[in-house]
């Protein structure tokens, strides 16, 4: 099947691309992420692709990065998430973003995405959670673990909550209290966690 697509931009819509290559034009449904990335109409690109056969059409989804197109294909292997909403929360979270929610429980974050509501959420977040190592990039794979073990552990588990009373992400919050010693107290840890949050906003 197409593996890619390598050719010039010609048209950049909200959630479609179409790639010229060779005098033919393919139309792919995207995210807003990849029409970031990809440039401006004329652009040369490079484009790796998944086609979505159904019963009825056949529908083309094209993605700048490998990682982005790894996510893609996890999502859709889960219940009730389709090509469309898979496509609409890789629009509202990077591949490494998705994996530090999954990897913290953070279901709210992932509802952001358009048409993607509590249950299916918390469905990404179930089905996948064994599986966001292949979400996550080299260099926040270490985050990942963290976040984890944030959510696992009772003393961390209970400084996240309180930063997320708090008003900030679950993930964030997970991200940001794994990566302290474990040896600190849980008021420490709330008072570096919002020391350190604060510096990211």
């Amino acid at each position: 099947m197409i593996y890619n697509l390598r050719g010039t931009l010609t048209v950049a819509d909200v959630n479609y691309i179409v790639v010229e290559c060779s005098g033919v034009g393919f139309k792919c449904f995207t995210t807003l992420n990849t029409v970031k990335d990809l440039g401006r109409v004329g652009d040369e690109v490079n484009v790796f692709t998944h086609l979505a056969v159904r019963e009825d059409t056949m529908d083309l989804y094209g993605f700048a990065t490998v990682a982005e197109l790894d996510a893609f294909k996890l999502l859709i292997t889960v219940s009730g998430v389709g090509p469309k909403a898979a496509a609409a929360v890789l629009s509202e979270l990077t591949p490494d973003k998705l994996a530090l929610c999954i990897a913290s429980g953070d279901a709210k974050a992932i509802t952001r995405a358009q048409g993607v509501g509590k249950k299916t959420a918390e469905r990404i977040v179930l089905e996948l959670k064994d599986k966001m190592g292949a979400i996550a990039s080299e260099n926040v794979s270490q985050s990942v673990i963290n976040a984890s073990s944030a959510v696992a552990d009772n003393e961390t588990a209970e400084a996240v909550a309180a930063l997320v009373a708090l008003g900030y992400s679950q993930s964030d919050a997970s991200m940001v209290v794994g990566a302290m010693d474990k040896s600190l107290s849980v008021d420490e840890m709330i008072r570096q966690g919002l020391k350190q949050l604060a510096k990211n906003l």
